[in-house]
């Protein structure tokens, strides 16, 4: 959008500037060397004046939008990919804390060094009929 906006502001000097060189009358229109028919007063010419600049503002108007919006975007893109940096560090930093602990508690005999060692009450080990030896 940013090419488009630029183009049509490009093209509304290019016809401006044409306009301006090629009249040398005072009641004729010619845009590059080519006659404008239709156009025979100052009025019609200062009319086609201020389209040539409606066009050159509408360009520099979607220039400008999309431009906008793409910084704003850009933006959002680099916030959220600080925000996962920060979060992934400060989930690494918790998960160093928890191996620290468990650490701690191990060397203090307060949990088994394996899960299978513990008993769970109540529970016992299902065993799939394809797994077992006895039958």
């Amino acid at each position: 959008m940013i090419l488009v906006g630029i183009i049509l502001a490009g093209a509304a000097v290019c016809v401006a500037v044409g306009i301006i060189s090629e009249n040398t009358a005072p009641a004729t229109l010619s845009v590059f060397g080519q006659h404008v028919p239709g156009v025979t007063s100052q009025a019609q010419i200062f009319v086609a004046g201020i389209i040539v600049t409606i066009f050159f503002v509408i360009g520099l108007t979607i220039s400008s939008l999309a431009l906008g919006r793409s910084m704003r975007v850009r933006r959002e893109l680099r916030e959220l990919r600080e925000e996962h940096e920060e979060s992934l560090s400060t989930l690494e930093m918790e998960r160093q804390q928890f191996q620290r602990e468990l650490a701690r508690a191990r060397a203090r005999g307060g949990i088994p060094q394996t899960t299978s060692d513990v008993p769970v009450a109540g529970h016992r080990d299902p065993v799939s009929p394809f797994f077992d030896q006895s039958a």
